[in-house]
């Protein structure tokens, strides 16, 4: 499980990517860098990291699913997930 800061910090950084989206694409658009420079850093989309959505785990994810390898794999045992099974042979 990650920090609760951890998780909070990538949801603030989320928030501030959606507020300034419009003013960045804008900004791209006039070729203003020194407004683009002004603007938060957090406001960047390159600074968002993808975490699991129930442990907040940030390495082993698995995009189609939102959620890490090690949250994946337990929920397919317990069978949580539609349409995934063990595969044996």
């Amino acid at each position: 499980m990650a920090k609760e800061s951890m998780k909070a910090r990538e949801v603030k950084r989320q928030k501030l990517v959606a507020k300034y989206a419009n003013k960045r694409m804008k900004l791209k658009e006039e070729g203003d860098y020194v407004g683009l420079q002004k603007l938060p850093k957090n406001a960047s989309p390159v600074r968002l990291h993808n975490r699991c959505k129930i442990t907040g785990r940030p390495k082993g994810y698995m995009r189609v699913f939102g959620i890490s390898r090690v949250t994946f794999r337990k929920m397919a045992n317990q069978g949580l997930i539609p349409g995934i099974k063990k595969s044996s042979w």
